[in-house]
């Protein structure tokens, strides 16, 4: 890898993504949304919000984020922009950390927004620190991030790329514990939910609900999301094609 070449990339993919503004828009505004829709859903049970919108904060940046980087990035290779710049002295995970970075770049902002949003307009309530929460939020938008660019190579279209989410991100919402704590699931599901990277999104997120200090349950969970990112993103490196079949 290339310092250079990485942020060449990560620089490219900015801009553009500075003429989509639907994707912006998805990518920055749509967690807010449903985080003000979710407020207003249990205006007449605020602890209800204050209950499930810490782990709602975690998983709706996840999912935009894998959704737009999946299209974004099948886009790049369906147009045979993938191909040209892998002619050129580009490798793997010069191209893969670049779309990382400037990813991760809108992961903050779009963090950053939903947080705020959140705590000091919704009136969220968690016992723990916002910059923790605000952590949490940003790692689960990368983890997001990287399944996005993961899943992309193995999608011939923009529509297979969607078909993806039922797959990749349906499963783990459900078994997240979101619904219902993962230990009062079937012994099956609950062995799976525990290989699965938003579980420890949404654990993380409950111990800065519940708790005022850096626990050591939180430390762990942040490192899982952070460690499965990590991972998902040297898949993707190893799997990426110049051009989709």
């Amino acid at each position: 890898m290339n310092a250079y070449r990485t942020l060449a990339t990560a620089a490219r993919v900015l801009r553009q993504l500075r003429h989509d503004p639907r994707s912006i828009a998805l990518m920055l505004l749509v967690p807010c949304v449903m985080l003000l829709l979710l407020r207003y859903v249990f205006d007449g049970s605020p602890d209800t919000f204050d209950s499930i919108g810490a782990s709602l904060l975690g998983i709706f940046p996840l999912i935009t984020m894998f959704l737009v980087t999946s299209i974004a990035t099948l886009r790049e290779r369906t147009s045979g922009t993938l191909e040209r710049l892998l002619a050129m002295p580009l490798g793997k995970g010069d191209l893969i950390a670049g779309y990382a970075l400037a990813f991760g770049f809108l992961a903050v902002i779009q963090s950053v927004l939903a947080t705020g949003l959140a705590l000091w307009a919704l009136g969220l309530d968690v016992t723990g620190s916002a910059w923790l929460l605000l952590l949490v939020a940003l790692l689960d938008a990368l983890l997001g991030t990287a399944l996005g660019l993961f899943v992309s190579a193995f999608a011939a279209s923009e529509f297979q790329a969607v078909q993806f989410m039922p797959a990749v991100i349906f499963p783990q919402l459900l078994l997240c514990g979101l619904f219902t704590p993962r230990d009062n699931m079937a012994p099956a599901l609950e062995a799976i939910s525990n290989v699965l990277p938003m579980s420890y999104a949404v654990d993380g997120m409950n111990e800065v609900l519940h708790h005022p200090d850096i626990t050591g349950d939180f430390v762990r969970d942040a490192v899982i999301v952070a460690g499965c990112a990590v991972l998902v993103l040297a898949l993707g490196a190893a799997t990426l094609r110049r051009r989709t079949a």
